[in-house]
């Protein structure tokens, strides 16, 4: 039996040898909603997280944006094409990559009320196109790059918002 998380649309299965799913999480101590609206904030990411080198609009509304975005690992500069996906009434932000290496790839970011405070995690999902390459790019694209640059973008935040939350001052809302 095929797990569940494999089948695609239509009933038709993935091949789980060529599937990356990485993840990165983090305990912040602050409003849930200021949290996400951050993460939702695009035009905020470059003055709070250092690694991003800008974010391009090349389409903007309320709850969907189509950006690239450019950020340095490790002095690597990297950029991409997403869609993002403000969904606020599940308070998700999701992002789908349209080009570039992560083309196709899925990024779901919530944002879960714990005692210890708000677990915020981040999921990347993607189906390498070229099976052959998947054992060779997956430690690449998804340790190097992505999971390095999640966790970066995490910690960054969490500083940015903590910070915020004990000098009392207010969180930009996303457009």
């Amino acid at each position: 039996m095929i797990p569940e998380e494999f089948i695609l649309p239509g009933g038709f299965a993935r091949d789980s040898s060529t599937l990356m799913q990485t993840g990165n999480s983090i305990i912040m101590q602050a409003p849930r909603m200021a949290i996400f609206e951050t993460a939702a904030n695009l035009e905020l990411w470059p003055a709070i997280l250092p690694h991003y080198r800008y974010i391009r609009y090349l389409e903007r509304a309320d709850d969907r944006n189509l950006v690239v975005m450019a950020a340095v690992r490790s002095g690597i500069p990297i950029s991409w094409t997403s869609e993002q996906v403000i969904d606020r009434k599940n308070v998700e932000v999701h992002f789908h990559h349209l080009k570039a290496w992560t083309k196709g790839m899925h990024v779901v970011w919530t944002f879960k009320e714990t005692p210890a405070g708000v677990l915020v995690e981040i999921m990347h999902d993607l189906q390498f196109r070229n099976r052959v390459l998947a054992p060779i790019a997956e430690p690449i694209i998804g340790s190097f790059f992505i999971h390095h640059i999640a966790g970066h973008t995490l910690r960054c935040m969490k500083a940015y918002l903590e910070s915020a939350v004990n000098r009392s001052t207010p969180i930009p809302p996303s457009r």
